[in-house]
């Protein structure tokens, strides 16, 4: 919107003149501006040649660096979800006094605790940390105690059932597990000798050496230590591996078993694991035998310093077997004396029988090598044959990370070395692999996928704590993940459908928030759908007196305003000036200072509502009319060709019966308009009295204008035959054209000058189908080259070619004309350049490469429909306001910008978000809070021009620990795409990849600094809302959006680059983490209107029996298996088998029995969540297409060779260890 159309004082500006309206007559008959009105069936087209393209035009996205963040704080991955440890979150810490450690944990002096953090161990713990400060047992601060029941540890936490606990420094709660960087035996966080950065290399297999230990299924004791390690420091106290959950036996009384017996007597224990000894010899004060009192086994490695032994004279006892050997049951290699090779972990390839148990919790997380070869078996005193101490069962909700544990695929190589390491290095005798500690390594293992974080799990547990109603009363309420199913009831703040913030508890400075790397930011979707049982947002009109707003930063009357001197004033809490209140909305106060009549009104308890405008707040300061839909068909030779023509005529009809209808009324008032073109532009007067319609036709498009008034746009009901004796003539007019070359430019302009003739906002759908040629305004080049694509000169062609387009866009932009453009390209059609009308106007991009109207057109006319028929804004002006000492400043999404502060959209509709960026003013006072008051002025469907008013209040914090207990992930990783992709545009885009992966790095390292208690630098420690974040970046590495290269085309990357800057927050979260929903095992006889629950999005979950659906919400794929039992084939597909399946068809055959009808169901199901209908790809196991299919497997090695999640996992903590090193 051009200045001069604000509203007097409109979000603070001052009155302003309006320049007259630039509609003029229409020309009619002015030179230069030729049409003649022609009979329809005959078609005349006048053409000058070129005039140069216009130059100028901006950018909507103002930006600056910024990324990554976090998620509610629910329960931990490897914490029971019971009472107190889910509330509480908090690690969980017990105190051992030295009188009960075994003999080999009694504290040494402090020399040997200074460098714990100088190398990795890989016995970390999923949800709590290993390691604590010296505290009494039993004080409020030190935690939940580990055998207390869940109401007593949270009672002595300080807290009560369902609460959080206070925010001290060390109840945060952290996901620690051990990632695989250098295989260490479990080792206390203490033995620095073995603590080393991980070599480069490929990551680790497997792990199948650990024995089993019944009856723990536990994920979350991965980080705990075990005994056999050099002995804490004076002020700390070690934890050993087996740390009971509550319930469990009474403090201090460990049972005995391999986790907490001191080493057996006799020999010593053996150093066939080839640790170094500890510099300097045994500590003080401890003559017991342990491994770290011996010297290297013969074979073994040297002590730090020494040069490496070579081959020759090599000790093969202490060698692993060979890859086909077993380890027999009883050589258990982790304890005993030393007894020769065979008690050491079998290669990669083979397989402890003793693995078997799915119960196993001394897993693959400890032994693992982050992305380098080598790994250290545990150590000896560890497992002292069978177990027979007693065990907890398992906690709740874990199965899922315990299941499955096959074998990864290829390692993936390439990192760069850890510091001091040395890339990948030769294993075996006399080569074992060095870092800067000069210690041998083993064979590398592969982590089980199975135990990292994974998404299903924390859906699930997150629909189960927090699905029902969410209640918006409280300020920095974290609201449920977006994948779970709730009800807002609005009761002072927005409902999180609206808009949601990447963090809900706001950190006091911007020192603090710096140091983190956490973004704060909202993403807003402010016409967002309600869901059933839900209310709209009311409607209140205040009449002639308006909205009632601040006279200094004019925000809107909402719940956060005090009312003072007795009710006839208003102090802001935006910016704390005091208002007098208008006499028709006075009102007393109550005894608390309260409105008399607050809960008549919305405005003073509800988060979002909407007030119905004035005609201050129109363009020209007249009320608007009802917006207008323009429909503009290419006519051209291709077009016509696949059937595009015939088939939009033909559905016409039912098509503008779908156009939207305003809340509280009945039928829709909007107009439509039509207009063809091929290398001219014809317009049609469809008006009700006339008995056929007419044609006119515009040769000359070099300056477009409007020949027709009257009868152009006309509502379906009073033109209804004449549309109907129109879309039958089209066809037939222009079948018979062998028009190939097509203009774009000026048919756009021609909807954009109907629209300013009408005086109306609206909406223009474009169909076309190739690169704009024609020697007129807006004409592109061929500048196809794929090639360029993932390199740092891709930004030569993702940048428009020309800026007439940009022009055109902020042109529509002026009189509230928002462009959809539906794509129907057999070749190159520059999608990065015609694009921008859309991006800048609201609009956006529907494609269909190589479109034929019998296997595309039903998609293509239910996205119509949906297109017109969902919940839209046009002619719309977005403010966001904050309290003082922080504002707006970055905005991504599809708008323009005039000025800095005002979003203007010619449209957005309610699948649509913006995200901002808010930065620091001040410093905050921490009992205040930030409010936030998001306010969209916009005309209605019906013509009403309204103010949407979404309020939101955070709490600030000056503790770390507070702000990363109530991140919102989904928000950060929905932020984070749309900066990232908008600054694709600009640098290269290595160092976007780059300066996404640091931050989520910094975020992590940050978190494991402040606020997770000291542990083994050896541990990768999450906090709990974030530890989805590396599975999250690296599926947004991974995307098509940044990473697309040369196996895709030009127009695609911009086609899922522009999709991605206008998704909304459960949107993206669908496309960067696609569904993946096993269809072989439905209940028929149990049959419900839901669709099954996913599985990891990974092959492993996949079998050759099976048949699943993949869909991100662009694509959707059904792969099936080739063992596919025949009858559900037959069911299913019509075919005898899964081999005879017909892959080619794009769709499932309509067949009379119970299980193609669930089938067909949930798919169209889904199709529905989905704003697009996503087309339906068959794939069959190893066929052609199963790469492609493999391609939107989030946890899984790229085709192209981007790392997997695992080992993303460890090169995040590679570079975590890095920064905090």
């Amino acid at each position: 919107m051009n200045p001069q159309y604000l509203p007097p004082q409109q979000f603070g500006a001052p009155p302003q003149g309006f320049q007259p309206s630039r509609a003029s007559p229409l020309g009619l008959g002015q030179p230069n501006q030729p049409f003649q009105n022609i009979p329809l069936g005959s078609s005349k087209s006048g053409q000058i040649p070129g005039v140069p393209p216009q130059v100028g035009g901006q950018t909507n996205s103002s930006s600056s660096a910024a990324t990554a963040g976090g998620t509610p704080n629910v329960e931990s991955m490897g914490q029971p979800s019971s009472a107190g440890l889910l509330s509480q979150g908090g690690p969980i810490r017990t105190q051992i006094p030295p009188s009960q450690l075994p003999p080999s944990q009694i504290q040494t002096p402090a020399d040997h605790r200074n460098d714990v953090n100088q190398g990795f161990t890989p016995n970390a713990q999923i949800g709590k940390s290993a390691r604590v400060p010296d505290m009494p047992p039993m004080s409020i601060q030190n935690g939940p105690h580990h055998f207390q029941n869940s109401a007593q540890q949270q009672l002595q936490n300080g807290t009560t059932p369902g609460q959080l606990p206070p925010p001290t420094q060390h109840n945060k709660p952290p996901l620690a597990f051990p990632l695989p960087q250098l295989n260490n035996p479990s080792v206390t966080q203490n033995q620095n000798q073995f603590m080393q950065p991980p070599l480069s290399g490929p990551p680790p297999a497997t792990s199948p050496n650990v024995p089993s230990r019944p009856g723990i299924n536990n994920p979350s004791h991965f980080g705990q230590t075990m005994q056999g390690g050099p002995p804490p420091g004076p002020n700390q106290t070690q934890i050993n591996q087996f740390q009971p959950t509550p319930g469990g036996p009474p403090s201090g009384t460990y049972p005995p078993n391999q986790f907490n017996q001191p080493p057996m007597s006799g020999p010593a224990p053996n150093n066939q694991f080839t640790q170094p000894p500890l510099p300097g010899g045994p500590p003080k004060g401890q003559n017991t035998p342990n491994q770290f009192m011996q010297p290297p086994v013969p074979g073994g490695p040297p002590r730090p310093g020494q040069p490496m032994p070579q081959p020759i004279g090599q000790n093969f006892a202490s060698q692993p077997p060979l890859p086909s050997q077993q380890i027999p049951p009883g050589n258990q290699f982790i304890s005993g004396p030393h007894s020769g090779g065979s008690q050491m972990p079998p290669l990669p390839g083979q397989y402890n029988q003793q693995y078997n148990n799915p119960n196993q919790l001394n897993n693959q997380l400890q032994n693992m090598s982050l992305s380098g070869a080598g790994q250290y078996p545990p150590g000896p005193g560890s497992m002292k044959g069978p177990d027979n101490g007693p065990h907890m069962p398992p906690p709740l909700n874990q199965q899922s990370y315990m299941n499955g544990k096959q074998p990864r695929g290829t390692p993936v190589q390439g990192y760069p070395p850890m510091p001091g390491g040395q890339g990948p290095m030769p294993v075996g005798p006399g080569g074992y692999p060095q870092a800067n500690y000069q210690q041998p390594q083993q064979q590398n293992r592969r982590l089980d996928p199975d135990q990292m974080p994974s998404t299903i799990q924390v859906m699930q547990d997150d629909q189960a704590n927090r699905s029902g109603v969410f209640v918006t009363n409280q300020k920095g309420l974290v609201p449920p993940l977006v994948t779970t199913k709730f009800v807002v009831q609005d009761q002072g703040n927005t409902s999180p459908r609206f808009m949601r913030s990447t963090m809900y508890n706001v950190p006091i400075s911007q020192d603090i928030l710096k140091q983190t790397a956490v973004p704060f930011s909202l993403v807003v979707s402010p016409m967002a759908r309600t869901i059933e049982g839900e209310y709209p947002p009311p409607i209140v009109n205040f009449g002639e007196l308006g909205p009632i707003r601040c006279i200094r930063c004019k925000a809107y009357m909402c719940p956060y305003m005090q009312f003072i001197d007795s009710g006839r004033r208003f102090q802001c809490l935006f910016c704390k000036v005091t208002t007098d209140v208008p006499a028709e909305y006075f009102q007393h106060l109550d005894h608390t200072g309260q409105r008399m009549d607050r809960y008549e009104r919305p405005e003073l308890i509800l988060g979002t509502y909407e007030f119905v405008a004035t005609a201050d707040y129109c363009r020209n300061n007249i009320l608007p009319k009802p917006p207008a839909i323009i429909f503009i068909i290419d006519v051209s030779y291709n077009n016509v060709k696949s059937g595009l023509v015939q088939l939009l005529c033909s559905q016409m009809k039912d098509i503008i019966q779908n156009l939207p209808v305003d809340q509280g009324q009945e039928s829709s008032n909007m107009r439509v308009g039509f207009i063809t073109y091929n290398s001219s532009v014809h317009f049609y007067n469809v008006k009700g009295t006339l008995a056929a319609p007419q044609m006119m036709v515009v040769g000359d498009v070099q300056e477009m204008f409007m020949p027709l008034l009257d009868g152009f746009l006309c509502t379906p009901e009073e033109s209804g035959p004449v549309i109907d004796a129109l879309m039958q003539q089209i066809p037939a007019m222009f079948g018979d054209t062998r028009e190939t070359e097509t203009v774009l430019l000026p048919a756009i302009q021609a909807g954009l000058e109907a629209l300013k003739a009408s005086e109306c906002s609206g909406k223009l759908m474009v169909f076309h189908s190739s690169l704009p040629t024609a020697e007129v305004p807006g004409k592109l080049k061929n500048r196809d080259d794929r090639k360029l694509l993932g390199t740092e000169k891709e930004k030569t062609v993702l940048t428009p070619q020309t800026q007439a387009y940009n022009q055109l866009g902020q042109d529509c932009v002026g009189v509230g004309c928002s462009v959809d453009l539906f794509i129907f390209n057999n070749s190159y059609i520059d999608l990065a350049t015609i694009g921008q009308v859309a991006r800048l106007t609201g609009g956006e991009i529907f494609k269909y490469t190589y479109f034929q109207a019998d296997v595309d057109g039903d998609r293509l006319i239910s996205d119509i429909i949906m297109d017109i028929s969902r919940p839209i804004a046009f002619d719309a002006i977005m403010r966001v306001r904050t309290s003082t000492g922080v504002r707006a400043t970055d905005f991504f999404g599809h708008f323009y910008m005039s000025n800095t502060t005002d979003m203007e959209l010619a449209s957005i509709d309610c699948d649509k978000a913006v995200a901002i960026e808010i930065k620091y003013d001040d410093k905050l006072s921490e009992d205040e809070g930030v409010y936030i008051q998001v306010a969209l002025l916009y005309t209605s469907c019906s013509g009403q021009r309204r103010l949407r008013v979404l309020n939101l209040s955070l709490k600030t914090c000056s503790q770390m620990a507070d702000l990363y207990r109530s991140c919102d992930l989904d928000t950060i990783v929905n932020y984070i795409s749309k900066q990232s992709v908008h600054r694709l545009l600009e640098h290269n885009p290595k160092a976007v990849k780059d300066a996404l992966v640091n931050r989520a790095a910094q975020i992590l390292a940050t978190y494991r600094k402040f606020c997770a208690s000291p542990s083994s630098a050896g541990q990768l420690i999450l906090p709990e809302c974030m530890k989805l974040l590396p599975l999250y970046v690296n599926s947004l590495l991974k995307s098509d959006a940044l990473s697309g290269g040369s196996d895709m085309t030009i127009d695609d990357r911009s086609f899922v680059m522009q999709a991605v800057m206008i998704m909304d927050v459960p949107t993206s979260m669908n496309y960067f983490y696609p569904r993946l929903i096993p269809l072989h095992d439905l209940d028929i006889s149990n049959l419900t209107e839901t669709i099954p629950q996913p599985i990891r999005c990974t092959y492993e979950k996949m079998n050759e029996q099976g048949v699943y659906i993949l869909e991100n919400g662009i694509h959707m794929f059904l792969w099936f298996g080739l063992g596919v039992d025949p009858d559900f084939i037959q069911k299913v597909f019509g075919a005898p088998s899964a081999i005879q399946v017909d892959v080619d068809r794009t769709g499932l055959p309509e067949l009379d029995n119970p299980l193609s009808l669930a089938i067909r169901t949930i798919i169209d199901m889904i199709r529905v969540e989905r704003h697009r209908c996503m087309r339906l790809t068959l794939v069959r196991q190893r066929e052609k297409l199963e790469p492609v299919f493999k391609h939107f497997l989030a946890e899984d090695r790229g085709t192209d060779g981007t790392p997997s999640y695992v080992d993303f996992l460890c090169h995040m903590h590679k570079e975590i260890r890095a920064l905090l090193s």
